[in-house]
C-alpha cells in the first residue's frame, strides 16, 4: 500500500496479553490410573435430566464407573444437592478424609471433589454451557479430570472446550489494567475427544479473547494510534502482513470519512490493514477454491456523538464502539492459527468521535473514498462513515471476492433483536444463509432483516449524492436505512453487513458470556471461514 507506514507498539506491557488454559486428551476411562494421583484436584461427571415418569437424574459417560469406584451413590447425591440435569448446571462435593485412626475411605488416593456437571440434552449449546460451568467450578484449581463430552461427536468436544476456554475469559483488572488470569491450571479430557475438535476451539476462543479485551480497554488507554500499535503487534507475532496509514497518508488518499469523524480529537485516525494468505494447497486442499474475503470493522475508539452529542448514560458503554474492528481483528489471527485456505484481509478504520474546535458539523458535506458526496445531518452516526470509505477502498482497490463488515452501528438493531441476535442484511442469498448457519453453530446468532428497496429514497439529498441518515420525514427501520448507506460503497460484490450493537455487549454475565464486552462475531466469522466454498 503505497505511503503505508509501519507503527511499532509502544515498550510497556499490553493489557491483554493472556493466555488461554491448557486442555488435554487422555485415552482411558474412569477406571484407568488417570485418577490415581494426588495431582488431579477434581473429577467432573456428567448427569442428564431425568426421563419422563422418573426423578432420577440420568448419568453419561463415566459417572456410573466413578460412582462404583468412590462407593457413593451419586442419584442420591444429586437429589440432595437439588440437581436437575440442566445444561450450566455444577454441584461440588468436598470428599471427607478419614481421620488418623479411621478405616480407609473407598475414594482414598481419588481426586478429593466431585463435580457434577448438567448436560442437559448434550446438543452443542448445552454442552457449551456445561463447559463454562466447568470453568467456573474449577476456578483456583490445577489439574481436573471430566468426561462431560466423552460420549459426543467432535462438535460436542468442540462446543465444551468452547465454553469451558470462554467461561474462563475474565476481563482485565478495572484498577490496574493488568490481565485477570483464568484457570492456572489444566483440563484433562478423559475418554474418545477430537484432537481436531480441541484445536478448532482454541482457536475460536482466542479469538474471542482477543476481541473481547481489546473492546473493553479503557478510552483513556485506547485511542487509534494505541489500537493500531496492538494490531500491528498481534499480526506480526502470527507473521502476518500489516501495514497502518496515518492521518497524513489519509488526506493523501482521500479518506474523507475517517478524517471527518477523527477531526475532533487530539489523537488522529488510522486505517490498519492486516492480511493472511494462506500457504500453497496441498492434497485434500487443493480442491478448496481460495477465495480472499475482506472483513471490514467499525473501530470508533471512543464515541461522544461529536457535536451532537450523546446523554451522559449513552455515553458510557462508548469504549466498546470499537468492537467490530476487535473482531474483525481477532478473525484474521483466528483464521491463520486454524489455518483457513482463504485469503483474509481485515481493514480497521479507526477514529474517535470527540468534540473539539475541529469537529465536523451536522450540515457538513464530507467526500468519501472513491468521490462520494455525503451530507451529514448527525454526527453521532459517524460508524457508517467510516465504514464507508474502507468498503469503498475494498471494493476498489483489493479485489475481493466476498466483503463481510461488523459493526456496532445502530440502536435501532438492539431495539428489534434486543441482546442475543445480531441483524444480518446481505444481497447474497447464499452468503446470507452461510453466516447463519456459522452463527447457529458458534452459538453467535444472526437474524435476518430485509434491504427494503422502498427504503433508499429516504437517503436523497438536494445538496450531496447522498444523506447519511434518514430524513425527518421518513421514520423508523433505523438499521435497515443504515445497511442501505454502505451497499453504495460495495459494487456489486457479494457482501454482508453485521449490525452487532445488541449482542457486542451484555449487560450482565451468563455462562460462556461475560458481563461487558462479548466479542460476539470472531467465532461465527471463522466458522464461516472455514466452511466456505
Amino acid at each position: 500500500m503505497p505511503g503505508a507506514v509501519r507503527r511499532r507498539p509502544a515498550a510497556r506491557p499490553d493489557p491483554f496479553d493472556l493466555t488461554l488454559p491448557d486442555v488435554v486428551v487422555a485415552k482411558g476411562s474412569v477406571g484407568s490410573s488417570t485418577l490415581l494421583t494426588d495431582v488431579v484436584d477434581a473429577l467432573l461427571l456428567p448427569v442428564a435430566p431425568p426421563v419422563e415418569g422418573e426423578h432420577d437424574v440420568q448419568p453419561r459417560t463415566g459417572t456410573a464407573d466413578a460412582a462404583a469406584r468412590y462407593g457413593v451413590d451419586l442419584a442420591d447425591l444429586a437429589e440432595r444437592l437439588h440437581l436437575t440435569g440442566a445444561s450450566g448446571e455444577a454441584r461440588t462435593v468436598e470428599l471427607p478424609r478419614p481421620n488418623a485412626a479411621g478405616r480407609a475411605l473407598p475414594w482414598v488416593g481419588l481426586p478429593p471433589r466431585l463435580v457434577l456437571v448438567g448436560v442437559g440434552a448434550g446438543t452443542p449449546r448445552d454442552l457449551r454451557r456445561a463447559g463454562a460451568a466447568i470453568a467456573s467450578a474449577t476456578r483456583g484449581l490445577g489439574r481436573v479430570v471430566t468426561t462431560v463430552g466423552a460420549d459426543g461427536e467432535s462438535e460436542g468436544a468442540r462446543a465444551l472446550v468452547e465454553g469451558y476456554l470462554l467461561g474462563a475469559y475474565r476481563h482485565p483488572s478495572r484498577a490496574t489494567g493488568e490481565p485477570v488470569p483464568g484457570p492456572a491450571g489444566t483440563l484433562v479430557l478423559l475418554g474418545r475427544y477430537s484432537q481436531a475438535a480441541v484445536l478448532a476451539a482454541r482457536a475460536a476462543a482466542g479469538a474471542t479473547w482477543t476481541a473481547r479485551t481489546l473492546t473493553v480497554t479503557p478510552s483513556s488507554t485506547k485511542n487509534p494510534g494505541w489500537l493500531a500499535d496492538q494490531a500491528v503487534r498481534l499480526a506480526e507475532q502470527a507473521g502476518l502482513d500489516v501495514e497502518v496509514l496515518t492521518e497524513r497518508e489519509l488526506a493523501a488518499r482521500g479518506f474523507g470519512g475517517i478524517l471527518a469523524v477523527g477531526a475532533g480529537s487530539a489523537t488522529g485516525p488510522r486505517l490498519v490493514t492486516v492480511r493472511y494468505t494462506p500457504p500453497p494447497a496441498t492434497g485434500r486442499g487443493r480442491s478448496v477454491p481460495p477465495r480472499h474475503v475482506v472483513l471490514v470493522g467499525k473501530g470508533i475508539t471512543y464515541d461522544t456523538g461529536g457535536l451532537s452529542i450523546k446523554q451522559r448514560e449513552s455515553m458510557v458503554t462508548m469504549k466498546t464502539d470499537m468492537a467490530g474492528a476487535a473482531v474483525a481483528l481477532a478473525t484474521v489471527l483466528g483464521a491463520a492459527q486454524a489455518g483457513v485456505r482463504h485469503r483474509v484481509t481485515a481493514l480497521l478504520p479507526l477514529a474517535e468521535n470527540a468534540v473539539g474546535a475541529s469537529s465536523y458539523r451536522p450540515s457538513d458535506v464530507v467526500r468519501l473514498y472513491g468521490g462520494t458526496t455525503v451530507e451529514v445531518t448527525n454526527t453521532d452516526a459517524e460508524g457508517r462513515l467510516v465504514l464507508a470509505d474502507a468498503l469503498a477502498h475494498a471494493d476498489l482497490d483489493l479485489d475481493p471476492d466476498v466483503i463481510v463488515d461488523v459493526a456496532t452501528l445502530t440502536g435501532a438493531a438492539t431495539l428489534a433483536l434486543g441482546r442475543t441476535h445480531a441483524a444480518l442484511f446481505s444481497p447474497d442469498d447464499r452468503l446470507a444463509l452461510g453466516l447463519q448457519e456459522a452463527g447457529e453453530q458458534a452459538g453467535e446468532l444472526l437474524w435476518r432483516l430485509p434491504l427494503v428497496p422502498e427504503y433508499r429514497s429516504a437517503l436523497d439529498s438536494s445538496v450531496a449524492d447522498i444523506h447519511h441518515v434518514a430524513s425527518k420525514a421518513f421514520t423508523g427501520a433505523g438499521a435497515i436505512t443504515a445497511a442501505l448507506f454502505l451497499q453504495r460503497f460495495v459494487g456489486r460484490r457479494s457482501w454482508a453487513h453485521l449490525d452487532v450493537a445488541g449482542p457486542a455487549r451484555a449487560a450482565a454475565a451468563a455462562h460462556e458470556v461475560p458481563e461487558g464486552a462479548t466479542g460476539f462475531g470472531a467465532r461465527l466469522l471463522l466458522r464461516w471461514l472455514v466452511s466456505l466454498a
